[in-house]
């Protein structure tokens, strides 16, 4: 996506082609893998990417972002990177975002913006380009690849002379491959991200076959091309049809004065089980497609709750690598902070007979005037539908915000509620919560209390 929003106006030519059936490639012996049509972590689990794009290349100061995208419920972030198109981010700067990413337990597609629109844009740079840049990080990425995938290039090639993106991926991606890379390959379409030419699509087999180690998925991005419903649908069965492995590495709400079928691309991505990454958190020149204002978690905005929100939405369908472990609820802020030893007080207050739950409430991390806390609440001998947990803080400690979880405050009293996809949980079955708060002073542990129906 440019910084600045242009509207295209274009229409998405109708989606065909035959059957071409895909034999499981062969993959780097360890990180992040491309088997068939999807992304696989180095055990073997299935890893769906859900999350947003961070424009770190200009905001290097944001760098609270990470653990405010972990705490929406993301497991992975797109992070904007440039290689000397703005100025450039360091080997060091990108070693430290690679750190943020895995503090914070989200999968990192690190991208260069350099190459956005390509032959429409005199200032963009060419993939090869792009694929020095990443060379020049190499003593920092190599190592990583459980944790990152490459984007080469975003939106290598504008709408003059698309054709040329086909020969210039391949290069790129066999440039990486000379050179040693054996991280997951992502490859954005021509035509600013949106291949209404379809050159994408009709030249992917030729890409993905530049590969020589088959871990290449492709990303298409969806702004004003997709505003109708049966053009997301129609390229997507394209792909699906040939065996492809695609992702949605972007995608908006509103792009100008024309509207995109948000809610039917994430409803089809998890439906066909595709990853998708939303652009984007905060920054934009044009703020109708920034999920938070000015990176501001409390000015979350209509597309932050058609992004994050509801049964398709982020929130709801992200699951957490399990390179970072099996806890679906996330962060420490900044691998710099210091954390203190996860302090569980389990109790139960419900009734002696019916519906039981008890709650276990640590601290994940702490740093000066801030902590992140968790909650762990299990059911007793009967499953639950719904959970209830609340506390009293002794030492004047609020909670700022928090994730799997509706949580209220009055005085010192908190009160949290399940959402609606995990007040569900079967007998001795456990469900968790976290939060960000601040305190001064003491932050002791506080007493607990699971009631449940």
């Amino acid at each position: 996506m440019r910084r600045f929003l242009v509207a295209l106006g274009a229409a998405l030519l109708a989606a065909t082609g035959a059957v071409v059936a895909l034999g499981s490639p062969a993959y780097a012996a360890t990180g992040l893998h491309v088997v068939g049509t999807d992304i696989y972590e180095a055990n073997g689990s299935k890893f769906i990417m859900r999350g947003v794009n961070h424009a770190h290349t200009w905001y290097t100061n944001q760098t609270s972002s990470f653990a405010n995208i972990k705490a929406a419920g993301a497991n992975t972030v797109r992070v904007v990177l440039s290689g000397g198109r703005w100025t450039a981010n360091s080997a060091s700067d990108v070693a430290n975002v690679i750190s943020l990413c895995k503090a914070n337990k989200l999968i990192c597609v690190l991208e260069d913006h350099d190459t956005t629109g390509y032959g429409e844009d005199s200032a963009a740079y060419t993939l090869d380009q792009a694929v020095n840049y990443w060379i020049s990080l190499k003593s920092v990425l190599v190592g990583q690849e459980d944790y990152i995938s490459i984007n080469i290039g975003n939106e290598p090639i504008g709408n003059n002379n698309p054709s040329q993106w086909t020969a210039a991926t391949t290069a790129a991606i066999k440039k990486m491959r000379d050179n040693g890379f054996q991280h997951l390959l992502m490859i954005d379409a021509p035509n600013w991200g949106q291949d209404w030419q379809t050159v994408m699509r009709d030249n992917a087999q030729t890409v993905l076959d530049a590969d020589a180690q088959h871990n290449t998925i492709l990303s298409i991005h969806m702004y004003s091309v997709y505003a109708q419903a049966s053009t997301i649908t129609a390229y997507l069965d394209a792909f699906k049809a040939k065996g492809w492995p695609l992702l949605i590495g972007e995608f908006g709400w509103q792009f100008d004065s024309s509207q995109v079928a948000d809610q039917t691309v994430i409803a089809e991505a998890v439906s066909r089980g595709l990853g998708y990454l939303g652009w984007s958190w905060s920054g934009n020149t044009d703020p109708i497609l920034d999920m938070v204002l000015s990176f501001d978690t409390n000015q979350k905005t209509t597309w932050y709750n058609r992004v994050f929100g509801g049964a398709n939405g982020i929130t709801a369908t992200a699951k957490q690598a399990t390179i970072f472990g099996t806890s679906t609820s996330s962060p420490t802020v900044s691998p710099s902070q210091s954390s203190s030893s996860p302090s569980p007080s389990p109790s139960s207050s419900s009734p002696s007979t019916g519906k039981t739950c008890t709650a276990a409430y640590s601290i994940a991390g702490q740093w000066p005037g801030g902590f992140q806390g968790e909650v762990k609440v299990t059911a007793g001998s009967s499953a639950i539908s719904g959970w209830t947990v609340t506390w009293t803080y002794a030492n004047g400690q609020t909670v700022a915000n928090a994730w799997s979880a509706t949580v209220t405050s009055s005085g010192s009293a908190v009160t949290a509620r399940n959402v609606s996809y995990n007040g569900s949980v079967g007998a001795g079955a456990s469900t968790s919560f976290g939060f960000l708060g601040s305190w001064t002073g003491t932050n002791s542990v506080p007493a607990v209390t699971c009631t449940a129906t």
